[in-house]
């Protein structure tokens, strides 16, 4: 198996894993909502029930009151029977039969006052309709009530008869007891919106945590393959000159020998300084590491950069330098790895036929300002929000531009940690294809 078979191997395993992840944090997600719909349910059909049973309690106790306005009191002992709806005929049906027979017919005016009294003091709201009905035939015969529209939330108690063949009987309808359901069910509600925002927020939580993990191993993975690939190159150059210098085929040419030890030495100072800067940041990241600041020449610093750069660039490189501040409160050894690494960046970044490189440095209110501007190829603004980032030139590894320069994504981010322990700042400023423009702000 080739190393592309092996990288794609990993990389769909670790895509299942996530997709695994998500699909069961999804899963559970469902199930929570489901559980808490059932609960919410269960206890709406309670509540419903339990409202059903005191209306049909109170129209029962109004009926009862109202009888009494007429005749004084009701009939007990009376005989029970079925009727056409197979329910068990109350007592008190028969004791409204013999008053309606008798020429004393019910009054729905005072059934309807008695009913909205019982109503209001049960906590059961005013709206509200009393019908009688011919349940034989369904006609409805008469109605009282506060004309509320019915909606979702209505409430129907069972038929009350008040003759024992249901040619009449009463039926009272809440239209509307949102305000009892939101009463009796009000904590429940508010619980359970709570317990959902905790839930989804957790879930959302969770899956960001696993996004996150997996840009990480993403990043691992480049990082280690950008490393890998990047430092065979000087191994194999320092193992090619070291095999040559071993063999003593180039002792009679000493010119060729110093071009091999050259080489070697750059080769090893470079791993050497990648090595360092790794270290560096982090000891920088854990707050182990501090600046030795103090009063530094920027003009000397300058003039060794250039000299190094302009020797070891494999295009024409042109500097300028324009130190109107001529010093900086800085770490010596560190402000002149961050400007190296800028110019670095400066000449990977350039058109084959050369890069103009100006240094420039100002003073300010509250900083000393030392700027590195290039006319390279400019940086786009999606790349200038993540340029800073830790490893973000190798996770550029697999984008769409496989000819970009080579890197392990710390130069820039190493300039950033930098300035933070310098108590400082760095900015960009770049327009794609024409220029680009480091600013590095030093307390003053």
């Amino acid at each position: 198996m080739d190393k592309k078979k092996i990288k794609e191997f990993f990389a769909d395993k670790k895509n299942r894993r996530f997709a695994g992840l998500s699909a069961l944090t999804f899963l559970g997600l469902i199930g929570a909502l489901a559980l808490q719909a059932v609960w919410l349910i269960n206890t709406y059909q309670l509540i419903q029930a339990n409202i059903r049973k005191e209306s049909y309690e109170t129209i029962e106790k109004a009926l009862e009151e109202e009888g009494n306005m007429r005749f004084g009191q009701t009939p007990k002992g009376t005989k029970i029977m079925s009727g056409p709806t197979n329910d068990t005929i109350p007592p008190m049906t028969y004791f409204y039969q013999r008053l309606n027979d008798m020429g004393y017919p019910m009054s729905l005016h005072n059934l309807d006052s008695i009913t909205n009294e019982l109503l209001v003091n049960k906590d059961l709201g005013n709206r509200y309709y009393i019908y009688l009905i011919n349940l034989q035939t369904g006609e409805r015969l008469d109605s009282i009530g506060t004309h509320q529209e019915m909606s979702w939330l209505s409430i129907k108690p069972k038929y009350f008869p008040i003759r024992s063949d249901y040619t009449q009987v009463i039926q009272l309808i809440l239209t509307n007891p949102f305000q009892t359901f939101l009463e009796r069910m009000g904590l429940l509600i508010l619980a359970t919106i709570i317990i959902l925002i905790l839930v989804v927020s957790s879930i959302i939580y969770q899956i960001r945590i696993i996004a996150r993990m997996n840009k990480i191993f993403q990043i691992r993975e480049d990082f280690t393959y950008a490393m890998i690939h990047d430092m065979k190159t000087p191994l194999s150059s320092i193992f090619t000159a070291l095999y040559f210098l071993h063999s003593g085929r180039l002792d009679n040419k000493p010119e060729t020998k110093e071009k091999y030890f050259t080489i070697a030495e750059n080769e090893v100072d470079h791993l050497l300084t990648l090595t360092n800067k790794v270290l560096t940041l982090s000891k920088l990241e854990s707050h182990k590491l501090e600046m030795n600041r103090e009063d530094v020449p920027l003009e000397p610093i300058v003039e060794n950069l250039t000299v190094k750069f302009t020797a070891k660039a494999q295009k024409p490189v042109r500097f300028t330098a324009d130190l109107k501040a001529p010093a900086v409160y800085a770490d010596k050894e560190y402000l002149e790895e961050i400007l190296s690494n800028l110019i670095d960046n400066a000449i990977k970044y350039s058109k084959p036929e050369g890069v103009d490189i100006r240094i420039r440095s100002e003073l300010n209110e509250k900083y000393t300002v030392v700027k590195v501007h290039d006319n390279g190829l400019g940086i786009s603004e999606a790349d200038q929000r993540t340029i800073f980032n830790k490893y973000e030139r190798a996770a550029a590894g697999r984008k769409k531009n496989k000819n970009r320069p080579s890197g392990f994504g710390l130069g820039l981010n190493f300039v950033q940690q930098v300035m933070n322990a310098h108590e400082g700042k760095v900015f960009v400023t770049s327009i794609e294809g024409e220029f680009t423009e480091f600013a590095l702000l030093f307390p003053r």
